[in-house]
């Protein structure tokens, strides 16, 4: 299974590669959300991971660009954010969000989330 992740942060870039990897996923990433983008343009994946508060494109817009797009309109885009509150997260469900984590993250539990909505 092949996952892009979303992060203008290296470290989390750093540590979502490691989790993932280790549980078996073949990662790529993107440093903010117009690379993710751009990426998704010449890439296949199974699911997305994004950050929203990025530069250049935020995460919810990269849910938004990618949900517009026929090839993804049924992609899990999980969102990965040190947001909690409930009117962000109902912004991402609106655009298209599959489902919320928050940062920093559980590494079993964002395995197991992944793995649940890749299926």
């Amino acid at each position: 299974m092949r996952i892009l992740t979303i992060d203008d942060s290296k470290t989390m870039r750093d540590m979502l590669m490691l989790t993932l990897v280790d549980a078996g996923f073949d990662v790529i990433q993107a440093v903010d959300g117009k690379d993710g983008v751009d990426m998704l343009e010449r890439e296949n994946v199974d699911v997305v991971i994004t950050d929203i508060n990025m530069p250049r494109m935020d995460g919810y817009e990269v849910v938004r660009q990618l949900r517009a797009r026929p090839e993804h309109k049924t992609t899990p885009i999980l969102v990965l954010t040190t947001e909690s509150e409930a009117e962000k997260k109902n912004i991402a469900r609106e655009a298209g969000a599959t489902g919320w984590l928050v940062k920093p993250f559980d590494p079993e539990r964002l395995v197991a989330t992944v793995r649940k909505v890749a299926c």
